[in-house]
């Protein structure tokens, strides 16, 4: 069985277990994701069409149910949902497959992340500013939210890893 990308390591005669979380793992995907969100909001913001922007509007307004829901694979889902409308809204197939390539390596980071109530209402301010930004084409907004939303997912996964760590 091959190890995926640093998801599960091989115990020999144990079989297979889920990899730690280690701060320079986590660095380096967010390092990725984060050149993958800012060049999808850019073209978002040149290339969305209406249906576009009605579907981005939903899936902000499904993630905020989500988080009401407060239950923790809803979360995650609304999440990928909202940021996958703004990598489709990019129109750049090769981005929308590098994206959906490093979903599986983010997703241990997102679901650490939203687990984290107390940064709940910032996460809807995030979405919603990144959403504003979108729909009146405005690039710079969108792309400073946006690399504001991964480094801050970056360091509350880092203090809450760090945290269990201790």
């Amino acid at each position: 069985m091959r190890e995926l990308e640093g998801l599960v390591v091989m115990i020999p005669r144990k079989g297979a277990e889920v990899a730690n979380i280690t701060v320079k793992d986590l660095k380096d995907a967010l390092e990725v994701r984060m050149a993958l969100e800012a060049l999808s909001v850019k073209l978002a913001c040149e290339r969305i069409d209406d249906v576009g922007k009605e579907e981005l509007k939903a899936k902000c307004m499904a993630f905020k149910e989500a988080i009401n829901s407060k239950l923790v694979p809803a979360i995650v889902e609304g999440d990928e949902a909202f940021h996958n409308v703004i990598y489709q809204a990019s129109k750049n197939q090769k981005l929308i497959n590098m994206a959906q390539n490093l979903r599986e390596q983010v997703y241990r980071y997102r679901v650490e992340y939203v687990k984290d109530f107390s940064y709940h209402d910032n996460l809807i301010r995030e979405h919603d500013l990144i959403t504003m930004a979108i729909l009146k084409g405005d690039k710079e907004t969108a792309e400073t939210v946006m690399n504001e939303h991964i480094y801050n997912q970056e360091q509350i996964v880092i203090r809450n890893v760090t945290m269990g760590n201790e």
